[in-house]
């Protein structure tokens, strides 16, 4: 089958991202939240204490990356993607409190392939790289929660045509994966 190229925006429902399969080449424009592992560790430790999250899972896309500091007239500087092999020890029970997008770079474990599979997510790659380019996508960005991480900060982006493919979509179908399911 030949992977679709679509135009999605944020926040994503449930029948988007069903409809999502691995290898779609995808456009994202709307609203995106960076974090890293610092920043999970903390939305982790908020849930077990049954605090608020500093935004709304539903729908939400979380894009792994730490930019750098903006050029005079730029929303951001370079902002590719970190691997995400790093928030594994975390993102499973983030996605079971509801956060079903995820945004990086490279392979993610068993346990984390479960919970999208369980939870109706889906794991976007961006391109490793390319973050001069990927910073083209940012049209605005502002610290929402932990400035004392600097870099590490949870950011809101507003993004058009953010590019990304589908690496493991709702289904556990993974394109890290030799001879995996298509839909």
């Amino acid at each position: 089958m030949t992977a679709a190229k679509i135009k999605i925006t944020t926040p994503l429902s449930g029948s988007v991202i069903k409809g999502l399969s691995r290898g779609d080449s995808v456009s994202l424009s709307g609203v995106l939240y960076t974090a890293r592992d610092a920043a999970h560790a903390r939305l982790v430790e908020m849930l077990a204490r049954h605090e608020t999250m500093p935004f709304d899972f539903e729908g939400a896309a979380v894009y792994y990356a730490g930019p750098s500091p903006a050029r005079p007239g730029a929303a951001t500087g370079s902002i590719g993607p970190t691997t995400s092999g790093r928030m594994d020890s975390y993102s499973p029970t983030l996605i079971a409190a509801g956060l079903k997008v995820m945004i990086g770079k490279g392979l993610r474990n068993s346990s984390v392939k479960e919970a999208i599979v369980k939870h109706g997510g889906v794991y976007l790659a961006a391109t490793g790289g390319a973050a001069a380019l990927i910073a083209r996508s940012v049209k605005a960005s502002e610290v929402i929660a932990f400035p004392e991480l600097g870099a590490e900060a949870i950011r809101r982006l507003e993004v058009e045509d953010f590019p990304a493919i589908v690496a493991i979509d709702s289904e556990g179908n993974d394109i890290y994966e030799r001879g995996g399911r298509t839909k």
